[in-house]
């Protein structure tokens, strides 16, 4: 093979390989941007979750609270109610006491 067919085939070569060098690094390119996006898309999947899961559980906690805060007024409500009905109870022998114990001090007095 002559000389100069020898220097085409090895420019030919070179060319070939440059190309495919090319072709590697444009794929290898696409290849990490289409990472990024995924990568992206996994991290707003996970913000969109973890954002599900709390609005989830504050809408628990608030469930909770109220249940509880209804059960605390219930209490309230009964404990008043005893309380109510205790003093109504406690009313007449409270108004014979107090008439005793002035008539008591008018007697003493006299």
């Amino acid at each position: 093979m002559a000389r100069p067919e020898v220097l085409q085939e090895i420019k030919d070569a070179e060319a070939e390989a440059d190309e495919i060098v090319a072709e590697a690094e444009a794929d290898a390119e696409e290849r990490i941007e289409e990472a990024r996006e995924r990568a992206a898309e996994i991290r707003r999947e996970a913000e969109e979750e973890a954002e599900r899961l709390r609005e989830e559980r504050l809408e628990e906690a608030r469930a909770d609270i109220e249940a509880e805060r209804d059960r605390i007024l219930s209490e309230g409500r009964a404990d008043r109610e005893r309380l109510v009905e205790r003093a109504e109870s406690n009313r007449e022998s409270a108004a014979d006491y107090v008439l005793d114990a002035f008539t008591e001090a008018v007697h003493a007095q006299t």
